[in-house]
């Protein structure tokens, strides 16, 4: 019974923590995140619970940021923008994903959308700062 009940605590734990955070973490950071608090978490327990998070819609993939993964604990739909010189990935939620989008897509297709994934990338905010103030131009 305790190994179950270790089981559902360290799932609860991931799970708490990737909805608790905007950062759009990857396994690694869920991992180094949560070790502190769980010393017997293992890089895999985190790897097969964020996957079975997507298969029951908790979270979803966010983006493959530099071939590593990013996830989001918010499901809602929202769009991303993903800075490709710190890997940032950040909610743009004031942008809302237009509903033709969809229409658009499946007309297109000939097929039928179950979800829409937006994401913009290049630099954010910080990072255009940065290159100002360094002399580059943004």
């Amino acid at each position: 019974m305790e190994a179950v009940t270790k089981q559902f605590r360290k799932r609860n734990a991931i799970l708490a923590y990737l909805q608790s955070t905007t950062e759009h973490p990857s396994a690694e950071m869920v991992f180094a995140g949560l070790k502190p608090q769980i010393p017997d978490l293992s890089l895999g327990t985190v790897y097969r619970n964020l996957n079975l998070f997507r298969k029951q819609g908790l979270a979803s993939c966010v983006a493959t940021v530099n071939g590593v993964e990013r996830f989001d604990g918010n499901t809602n739909p929202h769009v991303h923008f993903i800075c490709n010189e710190c890997d940032a990935v950040i909610d743009l939620m004031e942008m809302q994903i237009p509903a033709t989008l969809t229409s658009t897509a499946e007309s297109c297709s000939g097929g039928q959308v179950a979800d829409c994934q937006l994401s913009f990338t290049g630099k954010c905010r910080s990072c255009v700062r940065v290159n100002q103030k360094g002399g580059e131009t943004a």
